[in-house]
């Protein structure tokens, strides 16, 4: 390819590439596609996974379908996973975890919506808004745009840019944008080409994961651990009648199969009639060390990966995605200045370094081999099988169900001891809008937004495509106040909230948070 003239193939332009069609890449392009943006998806696959792989859609995603009008659809098809059980002979019944998200979200539990289903979803939907996949088309190499990432002559004009050179079936083609996001995955191409490392730890451990049917023991809307003598198995519900992902730590380097669930029966207990799928693995741990270079930015897998037990990886994808997507949509648009770039990574970074954080501390406990482990797990989690259902299921629970459903998330809006000015005071400022009355129905626009609770009051001074003030009655639960006005973002964070006196926003602190969010007047 060296003698090879790029510029003689087959151009497409277009304001974002994303390379990889998994979840997080489809949710990027379904995002933009909605809002407008031209968007071109590429994926080396021949279409979507058909793999189970990923199952849990958590509370947070929950409320980013409804937004985009498609959480009907994952209720209709989903499993839902309302209760824990962490020893069968201490507690039979396990305990709810929904108790403690209800009120705090319209869709508390667990979903078990399959990976594959998701990918389905997603592209049906991406269709439906005018777009597609190019399955079978691989990224090749992917470099700045001409003159680099702050040339003026960029694709359209436009500072800044990549150029992708892509092979599929009919050949070598060119895809010039203004941005790229990889979302191709833990081996992304795309990071490696922009050189960022991959920054962690790769478990000395083994674990098997198996989609079985007719799974004796275990009780049906519940995920439940077991542990043997030996090893340790986390089950997850995928419908009535015992059908279950088991996954577990395996008992040597090497598995296979019938070793492995011969080792589930004798060890743990857990009989089974047929198996739908088998896998092993090696769990990481590791974060991008950037999650932007240049015209560059990097979600889900290919920013960092972590255990998959706690049901967290897709849906912090999936949420990468619809955080970067929309902020590139408002850029394109005009909304918000290009220097708000950076967002992306000072507030999804810092979620994917505490999760890492989490499931890495507690797999040093656990998901180490040996009797001694294993007889520790045992006495400790017959200890957290009698503490739990007082600690979760109820207002006790609330942040740690918080966490589970990913809705506790917070931005931080101003540098951690820096002097926090009036317009973040309010404890929703960073949050995603706090859910009452009918305040999702608005949401679904997409667009920035200023809401009043409990009192009609004069709109002033934002630009012009800033939607409202949306009126809504007041909040039962008064985090969302009668004498605010609220700025809030198109993913449903709350950006500002203003004092309201005599039904007028003070303009001092609007013009403050204006400013600090980088709106363009």
């Amino acid at each position: 390819m060296e003698h090879m003239d790029v510029s003689e193939l087959p151009t497409t332009d277009t304001d974002v590439l994303v390379v990889g069609a998994g979840p997080t890449g489809l949710m990027a392009g379904l995002v933009l596609a909605r809002r407008g943006v031209p968007v071109v998806v590429v994926d080396a696959k021949a279409g979507p996974t058909r793999e189970s792989r990923a199952l849990a859609v958590q509370a947070r995603t929950m409320e980013i379908y409804d937004q985009l009008g498609l959480v009907e659809q994952v209720l209709a098809g989903a499993y839902p996973a309302t209760r824990f059980q962490i020893r069968a002979d201490v507690d039979p019944a396990g305990f709810g975890f929904g108790g403690a998200q209800r009120g705090a979200t319209r869709y508390p539990g667990m979903h078990i919506f399959e990976q594959s289903r998701n990918e389905e979803l997603l592209c049906a939907a991406l269709a439906r808004a005018g777009s597609s996949v190019r399955w079978r088309h691989r990224l090749v190499d992917l470099v700045d745009g001409p003159g680099g990432p702050d040339d003026p002559g960029g694709p359209g004009g436009r500072a800044g840019g990549v150029v992708a050179l892509v092979e599929g079936p009919e050949g070598l083609s060119r895809v010039r944008a203004r941005w790229c996001i990889g979302a191709d995955g833990a081996a992304s191409r795309v990071r490696r080409l922009i050189d960022v490392p991959f920054e962690g730890v790769t478990d000395d451990a083994t674990f098997w994961v198996a989609d079985l049917r007719g799974v004796s023991g275990v009780p049906d809307h519940a995920v439940s651990a077991r542990f043997g003598d030996v090893t340790f198995a986390v089950v997850f519900p995928l419908g009535p009648g015992g059908h279950a992902r088991l996954v577990s730590l395996a008992d040597g380097d090497r598995v296979d199969q019938e070793s492995a669930l011969a080792g589930a029966r004798a060890d743990l207990g857990l009989a089974y009639t047929a198996v739908d799928w088998f896998s092993t693995y090696r769990v990481h741990h590791r974060v991008a060390a950037r999650f932007r270079r240049g015209a560059t930015f990097l979600a889900g897998d290919a920013a960092h990966v972590h255990s998959p037990v706690g049901g967290q990886g897709m849906n912090t994808g999936l949420q990468d995605a619809h955080d970067l997507a929309l902020l590139l949509a408002d850029v394109s648009q005009g909304h918000v200045d290009p220097a708000a770039l950076d967002r992306y990574e000072r507030e999804r970074r810092p979620v994917a370094l505490r999760l890492v954080r989490v499931t890495d501390r507690v797999f040093g406990v656990i998901g180490r081999r040996g009797r001694g482990t294993a007889l520790l797990r045992r006495v400790v989690s017959a200890a957290a099988a009698a503490l739990a259902p007082r600690l979760l299921d109820g207002s006790l629970g609330a942040r740690p169900a918080g966490w589970l459903g990913q809705y506790r998330i917070r931005y931080p809006f101003v540098p951690r001891g820096g002097r926090v000015p009036g317009w973040a005071a309010d404890p929703v400022v960073g949050r995603r809008l706090p859910p009452t009355g009918d305040n999702a129905e608005p949401l679904r626009a997409l667009t920035w937004q200023l809401h009043t609770y409990g009192g009609p009051a004069a709109r002033p001074d934002v630009p012009d495509w800033v939607d409202g003030p949306v009126e809504l009655g007041p909040d039962p639960a008064g985090s969302l106040r009668a004498d605010r006005m609220y700025l809030v973002r198109p993913d449903g964070f709350v950006a500002a909230s203003w004092p309201v006196r005599d039904g007028v926003a003070d303009p001092s602190t609007v013009r403050a948070a204006l400013d600090a969010h980088q709106l363009v007047r």
